[in-house]
């Protein structure tokens, strides 16, 4: 169910970061990544995390850029935009430490039920004045969707988003299938975090 709205909101993360996102995302192979699922009746709650670590090896302040050297050996230059405050507390040595969380929950709504309806929420947290650089970029969607079809044999449902478009979900569960009717909603909230600081040489990340 990640629509292009999500899309793009995780493309605004990026681009508050200032180029800081890629060490998360992009070096998949320096980073680790968990991923937990929670099931309960008519409920669903998926959570990924990627955590990466790197230090800087250069640092050029007439280009804002840093020289990043990743767990593997990899160098990579990023820019550091406005956005990244304190830019000229950074040194060679220092730690820098990125985490990605993005989590996905469905939760199945009978006639009748409260929901939230479709809603878009942003949070954007930066380090104070003086400090190391850090910061938090938070994204979350609510989007609501009919049941528009039960395929019982497929053991899949038809969902009708919001702008009118369909998407097939699979239900293994076959107790989570009999609760589903034509006529429910299902409430989906997808959300995404990036977290990003530094530390100093010599600490451990």
């Amino acid at each position: 169910m990640r629509t292009d709205t999500i899309t793009r909101l995780a493309l605004a993360a990026a681009a508050l970061l200032a180029g800081w996102l890629p060490l998360a995302t992009s070096a998949q192979s320096d980073a680790a990544t968990t991923t937990s699922v929670e099931k309960g009746p008519g409920k669903a709650h998926a959570v990924e995390t990627t955590k990466a670590t790197a230090t800087v090896v250069g640092v050029d302040a007439a280009r804002r850029t840093v020289s990043l050297k990743t767990s593997q050996g990899r160098v990579v230059d990023m820019e550091a935009g406005p956005e990244v405050r304190n830019f000229d507390q950074i040194r060679v040595g220092d730690k820098v430490l990125a985490e990605y969380v993005r989590s996905l929950s469905l939760e199945l709504k009978k006639n009748g039920a409260p929901t939230r309806g479709n809603t878009a929420q942003a949070k954007t947290d930066r380090a104070p004045a003086g400090s190391k650089p850090a910061g938090t970029v938070s994204h979350e969607v609510t989007l609501l969707a009919d049941v528009v079809k039960v395929d019982s044999k497929a053991r899949s449902i038809t969902l009708r988003g919001p702008k009118g478009n369909l998407v097939d979900l699979d239900i293994n569960d076959p107790e989570q299938l009999k609760a589903i009717k034509v006529g429910d909603k299902v409430e989906a909230i997808y959300t995404e975090a990036v977290a990003v600081r530094l530390e100093s040489a010599g600490k451990a990340p």
